[in-house]
């Protein structure tokens, strides 16, 4: 009884009464189409439990201080383990925490200095550039200074008064509005194009100055900082994470960071970085590639460091072994993607001694080359052979092939999934006629289609951003481009960095995460919400105002959340359906309202579909229909953002920019999340694109996309700095005969099946 996880009657979102028995201390895989309920089964239901549960073994004092869950809709599930979740979450969005700090190899480098150093009597925090006595005064040990860009920030044809500054902090109307234009120190009818260079010299950068003005009976007295300098100041040490979404949008159009001059971006200050160990400053350490700082500890013979370098070099082997050897220790999680981070998350794991753990993954596989595939099976295996249970969410048929049980949930997306379509074992998996098996049968697409032709093309000489070394290569137009490589290899750098400069008109769909909470929704996020409201206000002679849940027509109650929580003190909060408003959100009144026989929260509840056939205004339509293109017909406009799938992300996303006008489109890995029948889908999409006149470039990983690509440009061979090269360029048939090339490597054993060669 006690040898396999059992679920009783699970119904979080989509699931509809689920009863399964997973086998403990395998390595189980979870598949099915995109929207199925696979996440919901493995992260909402199994894995909020297993959390729910152990924290409820704690002291109500230490309860209160931890997170509270509900707990899932669930009749029961039995023998659960401590779970340990491996997401696609990246580690971080501060500047301050680094891949060396993430995984603790900078903890234990910081402590081989002090003690090994040729400066003695040096402790390990004065390494630390998050202390004061480590840190680079100039930067503060963030390795770089936040630079103002003022000459956005300003439209000199304009006086103070009338909103010269353009940034938000200082709109017309705002307290420092109104403090700049009452202080008399500068001309506030003035344009700024009149100012002299002193006086925008004292406006933007100006330190302490006194200001001291009569007011009435009192006396206004206070020390002017400048506003470029002020902003610098407010913002040098806010993650952006930390900032609300309209703050998070000043950021990115007014702030920048330039590497630090005075430490050269190593965080340290001076005295710190010129203690030397086996030939090498720390600074110097930290900007090695993982595989080479690995090769360096192990040339250090010392007995006092001997078991500090055993412990890095163990954290290392896993890193390098996982594929994120080429990145270094001075690396901010900031810049990292959802693959690395969780490729870091789950080396960390494999130095735990601990047993009989439940792992939790979300599609391991993303942003890994085929290469690299058979490594994170090895270590899935090892997981489990320490004795834990491993539970894998993937769409990458080797992972899928790999697993010792597999369980498809389906069969279709939304409403039309939540189901076990297959249970068992591998073998019987491989034969058996549910969706994921028939199609892996039926293998890759086969090479040998008709590619077509271009003749123009944006030429690229000389690229030498991050690791790319003089790169010169053509990217060809209108036609299918795919870029392709190891982890590392210098694509995003050659497309993002390099080539979206050349074309700014370009449409791009990257990995950025989708900013959302349970009050945004796919009608939010396309901008057609707006609409909708307008559509019921037309129809009815009410506001607009009146349809929105976050404004005048949310039910009081619940304040437009349909549910209320409820506070249990030391227990968890309990989450009850709205009793005002029956979980619909609005005000009687507002519900009473109809437009074409239906009220605002029926329209909300509509799928995509639905609400195509029942709206005629064109951009609601059009926006609808793109939708429906990407494969989410099935998804309600009123769903919250928070419950959508990996996959369901990135083609919402997708949607979103196909609606815009464009000749060129650039996606990044736009497989990531998709299952091997919507990856089809997504196949129709691009060539309609490219059939339409557009060009298409792709950066991506997976084979069956790359060999019905109309020219290939791969890079490596390695990562990081043993990458950066280009090695072909072509069909996918001649990148199959490059021998120095992995992704031709993997595309030659797909040619006998195309009968090509």
């Amino acid at each position: 009884m006690r040898e396999a996880i059992r679920i009783e009657n699970a119904r979080v979102h989509n699931l509809k009464g689920i009863n399964l028995s997973i086998p403990r201390d395998r390595v189980v895989v979870f598949t099915g189409v995109s929207g199925s309920g696979k996440s919901s089964l493995v992260f909402d239901t199994l894995h909020t439990e297993a959390q729910r549960q152990l924290i409820e073994t704690f002291s109500s004092f230490a309860r209160r201080r931890l997170p509270k869950l509900s707990r899932p809709e669930v009749d029961a599930i039995h023998n659960l383990s401590t779970s340990i979740v491996i997401d696609q979450h990246r580690l971080g969005r501060t500047l301050r925490s680094t891949v060396g700090t993430a995984t603790e190899v900078y903890t234990y480098l910081r402590l081989l200095y002090s003690r090994c150093g040729d400066t003695p009597g040096l402790a390990s925090f004065h390494f630390g550039f998050n202390h004061p006595e480590g840190m680079c005064p100039a930067c503060m040990g963030l390795g770089k200074r936040i630079q103002v860009d003022t000459g956005r920030m300003l439209d000199k044809a304009k006086s103070l008064r009338d909103g010269a500054i353009t940034h938000p902090d200082y709109r017309v109307g705002g307290w420092n509005w109104r403090e700049l234009v009452a202080i008399d120190m500068f001309d506030a009818d003035k344009p700024l194009r009149e100012f002299t260079p002193a006086e925008l010299e004292k406006l933007l950068f100006a330190e302490g100055l006194p200001i001291v003005k009569k007011h009435g009976a009192g006396t206004y007295a206070k020390t002017w900082v400048g506003i470029a300098r002020r902003l610098e100041r407010l913002y040098v040490n806010r993650a952006e994470d930390e900032l609300s979404e309209s703050r998070r949008d000043a950021y990115h159009q007014y702030l920048s960071y330039g590497e630090c001059t005075a430490c050269g971006g190593l965080r340290l200050a001076p005295a710190r970085l010129a203690v030397r160990l086996a030939g090498k400053g720390i600074g110097e350490a930290v900007q090695m590639e993982l595989t080479d700082l690995d090769g360096w500890l192990g040339t250090i013979t010392s007995p006092v460091a001997a078991p500090l370098v055993q412990k890095m070099r163990s954290i290392l082997s896993n890193l390098i072994g996982i594929g994120v050897g080429y990145l270094s220790l001075n690396r901010a999680v900031a810049t990292l993607s959802g693959g690395e981070s969780q490729r870091i998350k789950m080396a960390r794991q494999l130095d735990c001694d601990l047993i009989g753990l439940m792992y939790v993954m979300d599609e391991p596989s993303i942003g890994l080359h085929a290469r690299d595939i058979d490594q994170l099976i090895a270590m899935l295996e090892h997981l489990r052979d320490q004795g834990n249970s491993v539970l894998v969410v993937e769409h990458d048929p080797a992972i899928i092939a790999s697993g010792d049980y597999i369980v498809e949930i389906g069969p279709g997306p939304g409403r039309q999934g939540g189901e076990v379509c297959f249970a068992g074992e591998r073998a019987a998996f491989l034969q058996s006629g549910c969706r994921t098996a028939t199609l892996m049968r039926q293998g890759h697409i086969p090479l040998g289609a008709p590619r077509r032709n271009w003749s123009q093309s944006w030429p690229i000489r000389g690229a030498r951003a991050n690791n790319l070394r003089n790169v010169d290569v053509d990217i060809p137009q209108r036609v299918l481009v795919c870029v392709t490589g190891v982890a590392g290899s210098g694509k995003s750098s050659l497309v993002h960095e390099v080539f979206v400069p050349l074309v700014p008109s370009a449409v791009v769909v990257d990995q950025n995460l989708i900013g959302c909470n349970s009050r945004s929704n796919p009608a939010t996020f396309l901008g057609v919400f707006d609409d909708v409201r307008r559509v019921f206000a037309r129809a009815t002679g009410k506001p607009a105002s009146w349809f929105s849940y976050n404004s005048e027509g949310a039910c009081p109650a619940c304040k437009g959340q349909g549910t209320i929580a409820v506070e249990m003190h030391f227990l968890d909060d309990v989450r009850i359906l709205c009793s005002a408003c029956n979980g619909q959100r609005y005000t009687d009144e507002v519900l009473a309202l109809r437009c074409q026989g239906h009220n605002i929260h029926e329209v909300l509840a509509m799928t995509a579909q639905e609400a195509a056939a029942a709206f005629t205004q064109p951009r609601v339509k059009a926006a609808l229909r793109l939708l429906c293109e990407v494969g989410l017909d099935y998804l309600t406009l009123g769903q919250p953002l928070t419950t959508l799938s990996g996959g369901e992300c990135q083609r919402l996303k997708l949607a979103a920019e196909l609606g815009k006008a464009g000749q060129t489109y650039i996606l990044d890995e736009p497989t990531t999340g998709l299952h091997l029948a919507d990856i089809s889908r997504l196949m129709g999409i691009l060539n309609r694109l490219v059939q339409d006149g557009n060009s298409v470039i792709v950066i991506e990983h997976n084979l069956s996309v790359i060999a019905q690509a109309d020219w290939v440009i791969d890079l490596g061979p390695e990562g990081g700095s043993r990458g950066g090269r280009v090695l072909a360029v072509g069909t996918p048939e001649q990148i199959a005969q490059c021998p120095e090339s992995h992704t031709g490597r993997y595309l030659k054993a797909m040619i006998p099946r195309s009968g090509v060669g």
